[in-house]
């Protein structure tokens, strides 16, 4: 009876929903303003701190033959460069490429980091329950400020490569006058639809990846039984290994749309 209560127990706290749940962990002031810090924002802090510490470190190392982590990340910077910016940036590859960069490899480190079971790795350490993980990219206000930013980056690349004016009245495609009105209407539609469609899209497949493993492992729960849990437990793994790929596949799809987007700004006619 006593094993069954605790198996009962353990059941009770699995929480595979967690990660995607937006947890806060502490609050602080600036001025009357109260600041509450939820587990996606320290994720993000977390992701950035990562980056801004182990990119510089794989980098350092000058080699003829780079090896190692160094190797991924040069063969993925050149890649992203040559293989995708170019071909639709062309000349102006290299002025943007530092963003295209950035934005890849955040995104890309936000979805690993969420594949990380931290929570329970502190709880090992520590012995006190936390909420300090879980995934920000399936938070969409999270992936709204990414979208954001690419909304930001993409009209100030177009102002700046033609002017304030000129990209203003190069907004629309040349039509014949009548249509001028109706085809900068849905112009302006199109400038705010793409960004909440990169975050829309990004929101939705971090969420539902989670989702379906929150899905196989709910299966311990309404079987309770030895093969139900086996076969959780091997589809989880399948499924984390997916994840695994669709963590890449998503960063280099928003990165290519935003890519794109830049790409449609600084064109004379977009």
């Amino acid at each position: 009876m006593n094993n069954m209560a605790l198996n009962n127990n353990i059941l009770a706290d699995l929480d595979p929903l967690g990660p995607v749940i937006s947890v806060p962990i502490f609050n602080f002031s600036i001025g009357h303003y109260n600041i509450v810090v939820s587990n996606h924002m320290f994720m993000v802090a977390l992701a950035a701190a990562v980056l801004l510490i182990l990119l510089p470190i794989a980098m350092r190392t000058k080699r003829f033959a780079p090896k190692g982590i160094q190797n991924v990340i040069e063969y993925i910077c050149v890649f992203l460069r040559e293989q995708m910016a170019r071909p639709v940036l062309g000349s102006a590859t290299d002025q943007y490429i530092p963003f295209i960069w950035t934005m890849f490899f955040f995104i890309v480190c936000l979805n690993l980091l969420a594949m990380i079971p931290l929570n329970s790795i502190i709880y090992l350490a520590t012995g006190r329950p936390n909420h300090l993980a879980g995934s920000a990219a399936a938070n969409i206000w999270i992936t709204a400020g990414l979208a954001t930013i690419t909304f930001l980056a993409t009209h100030i690349a177009g102002i700046k490569k033609q002017g304030l004016w000129h990209y203003i009245a190069n907004l629309a495609p040349k039509v014949p006058w009548p249509m001028i009105p109706i085809v900068y209407f849905l112009e302006i539609i199109t400038a705010f639809v793409r960004p909440a469609a990169l975050a829309i899209r990004l929101f939705a497949n971090m969420l539902a990846g989670h989702m379906v493993l929150a899905a196989f492992l709910g299966l311990i729960l309404v079987f309770k039984s030895y093969p139900a849990a086996f076969v959780s437990v091997t589809a989880s793994v399948a499924i984390s290994f997916l994840e695994l790929l669709i963590a890449f596949v998503q960063a280099y799809i928003f990165t290519f749309l935003s890519t794109l987007f830049i790409s449609f700004s600084i064109a004379q006619e977009h």
